[in-house]
C-alpha cells in the first residue's frame, strides 16, 4: 500500500470474471461471463431452461468449477475452493432435507458440525425459526409439514449459519400458485431482516419483477440486460428482453424525423431519438395502449377477440397488417372499429439490426471448370467471383486484379450476411441450403421472428408469416442473390 493513501474497500461481495464453462470438453455453457453483486443486494438470474443460469449458481456454490476466469468474494479467488469452504449457502429446488430428522434437527445439523454449545445451538435455531414464521416447529417431523413450510426449513437451514450470502435455485417452483405468491413476499422480507446477500434463480418473470433488486437476463449462457426490475420492463436492451419479460406488441417502424417514428401506418411522437431514416424495433406493452373513439388516436383497427383475465380484458385489434394486444378494463364487442392511442413516453425504440445473419466461412481454389465455392459450417456453394472481387478479371482462365496480378484465392476467410426477411423457412429437408430446428421465435407485428438451430450449433434467423412450433425441424432457403460478402483482414496474430 501507497503510505498516505487507503485502499478504498469495494462494494462488491461477489464478482465473476471471465468465466468460461465447458462440459465433456466440447459443450461451451457460458464464455466470458462478467458480473458484479453488491453486498446486501437480492439478484435474480432469469432465463428459460438451459440459458447457464443454474450453472452459474453453483459455480459459485462450489459445486462445479469454472473451466477458465475468476470467481472472487470479497476480493479473494475462490473458483477451486469447495462448497464447505465458503461462506456461502445454497437452497435447492428441491429442498434436500432429512427425513429421519425432526425440524430442530435438520437446521441444527450444520451448527452441530462447528460443535457449537446446546444453548447457542437452541438460540440461533430459535431465532431462525422466527425469522421464517414457524416458531414452537422444533420437534415436528418433516413428512408432516406442507411444501410451503419444507421450503421455509430449509431455508431456516441455510440462514442458521449465517452465511455471508445465500443462493437460491428456483426454490419457489414446487410450490402452488397462491402459496408461491405469499412465499415471495417471505422471502423479500426476509432478505430486508437478514441484510446479507440473496441471488435467485428463476424462470418467472413476474417473480422475478416482484422479488429483485437487480435482475440478470440471461439467453444462451450470455447476459442479455442487467437493471432494476422497472428499467428491465420498460426499457429492454433488446428484442428477446421485450419478449421473455412480461407481454410486448413488437412493430417494425423507421425514424422519420426528430423523435418521430413511423409504424403501423401512421407518424407517432417518441422520447427515444435516431438519426432520421433508422430502422427500429418498436416496443410497446399492452398496457400502455389506450381504446378511445374512432378519429382520437394515431391508428384506427378492429377488434378481433376480447378475454376477460380475472382483472382486465385481453382484447386483440386488427389494424392493417398487424395484430396488437392491448389490456383494457372494459370489454368490446367483436367487431367494433376503435382507435389507440400510444402515449410517446410508452413507446420503446431498439435500432435494428439490419445484418443479423452473419456467418463465417472459407474460399476455396478458383478453377475455370469448377468456379469459386465457399466453405461454411453448415452447407457450402458457389458464389460468382465478382461477388468477393469487384475489381477481378478473367484472364486465362485464372482472376487477376486491377494490377493484373492472379488472386490466390483458396483459404481466404469471408464473412457472409443476409437479412432475416429475405430467408422463408420450409418443411421439406431438402429444399434449403441449411436445415435445424425452431429453438425460439416472437411475434413482431405482421410476422414472426425465428431462430433456428443447426446441428452445428449455428443461430439462423429468418422472419417468416406462417405459425411454425418451437422444435420444429425445418430448412431455410436462403437466396444467394440477397447474400454481401466480405472479406475478413488478416490478423497478425493469425500466424502466431
Amino acid at each position: 500500500m501507497v503510505e498516505g493513501k487507503t485502499m478504498k474497500k469495494s462494494e462488491n461481495l461477489i464478482e465473476l470474471r471471465h468465466i468460461k464453462k465447458c462440459f465433456d470438453g466440447n459443450t461451451v455453457v457460458t464464455e466470458d461471463f462478467n458480473l458484479e453483486v453488491k453486498k446486501g443486494e437480492f439478484v435474480t438470474f432469469l432465463g428459460p431452461s438451459g440459458c447457464g443460469k443454474t450453472t452459474i449458481l453453483r459455480m459459485i456454490g462450489g459445486f462445479e468449477i469454472p473451466t477458465s476466469g475468476e470467481i472472487l468474494l470479497n476480493g479473494e479467488d475462490i473458483s477451486v475452493l469447495p462448497p464447505n469452504k465458503r461462506p456461502i449457502n445454497t437452497v435447492f429446488q428441491k429442498y434436500a432435507l432429512f427425513p429421519h430428522l425432526n425440524v430442530y434437527d435438520n437446521i441444527a445439523f450444520g451448527l452441530k458440525l462447528k460443535k457449537l454449545a446446546k444453548r447457542e445451538q437452541d438460540e440461533k435455531v430459535r431465532h431462525a425459526l422466527e425469522i421464517v414464521d414457524l416458531e414452537g416447529f422444533e420437534k415436528r417431523s418433516i413428512h408432516t409439514l406442507s411444501g410451503g413450510q419444507q421450503q421455509r426449513i430449509a431455508i431456516a437451514r441455510a440462514i442458521v449459519n449465517e452465511p455471508e450470502l445465500l443462493l437460491l435455485d428456483e426454490p419457489l417452483s414446487a410450490l402452488d400458485y397462491k402459496m408461491r405468491k405469499e412465499m415471495q413476499l417471505e422471502l423479500k422480507n426476509m432478505h430486508k431482516k437478514l441484510g446479507i446477500t440473496f441471488i435467485f434463480v428463476t424462470h418467472d418473470q413476474e417473480e422475478a419483477l416482484t422479488m429483485s433488486d437487480k435482475i440478470v437476463v440471461m439467453a444462451d449462457g450470455e447476459i442479455q440486460q442487467i437493471g432494476t426490475p422497472e428499467e428491465i420492463y420498460n426499457e429492454p436492451s433488446n428484442l428477446f428482453v421485450a419478449d421473455f419479460i412480461g407481454e410486448s406488441n413488437i412493430f417494425k417502424g423507421r425514424m422519420v424525423d426528430k423523435k418521430k417514428a413511423s409504424f403501423c401506418g401512421a407518424v407517432f411522437d417518441c422520447v427515444d431519438d435516431y438519426e432520421m431514416g433508422t430502422v427500429v424495433d418498436v416496443v410497446v406493452r399492452p398496457e400502455d395502449i389506450e381504446i378511445t373513439a374512432v378519429g382520437r388516436g394515431q391508428i384506427q383497427g378492429k377488434i378481433l377477440s376480447s378475454d376477460f383475465k380475472g382483472t382486465f380484458y385481453i382484447v386483440f385489434v386488427r389494424s392493417g397488417k398487424n395484430e396488437i394486444e392491448i389490456h383494457s378494463l372494459k370489454n368490446y364487442p367483436i367487431g367494433t372499429t376503435v382507435g389507440l392511442y400510444i402515449a410517446p413516453d410508452l413507446i420503446h425504440l431498439i435500432p435494428y439490426d439490419n445484418s443479423i445473419n452473419h456467418y463465417e466461412g472459407v474460399l476455396g481454389a478458383y478453377s475455370e471448370e469448377k468456379g469459386l465455392s465457399v466453405e461454411f459450417e453448415d452447407f457450402s456453394w458457389e458464389v460468382k467471383p465478382e461477388q468477393i472481387f469487384p475489381d477481378a478479371t478473367l484472364s486465362g482462365g485464372s482472376l487477376t486484379g486491377k494490377n493484373g496480378q492472379p488472386i490466390r484465392t483458396e483459404g481466404i476467410r469471408i464473412e457472409a450476411s443476409f437479412q432475416p426477411s429475405v430467408a422463408q423457412l420450409s418443411d421439406d429437408a431438402k429444399a434449403g441450403v441449411v436445415q435445424g430446428k425452431i429453438i425460439s421465435f416472437l411475434y413482431v407485428g405482421d410476422h414472426y421472428r425465428y431462430t433456428v438451430r443447426s446441428k452445428s450449433e449455428e443461430d439462423y434467423v429468418v422472419d417468416d408469416e406462417d405459425l411454425w412450433n418451437q422444435e420444429d425441424f425445418v430448412s431455410i432457403l436462403i437466396p444467394q442473390e440477397k447474400v454481401t460478402y466480405r472479406i475478413i483482414p488478416i490478423k497478425s496474430n493469425d500466424f502466431i
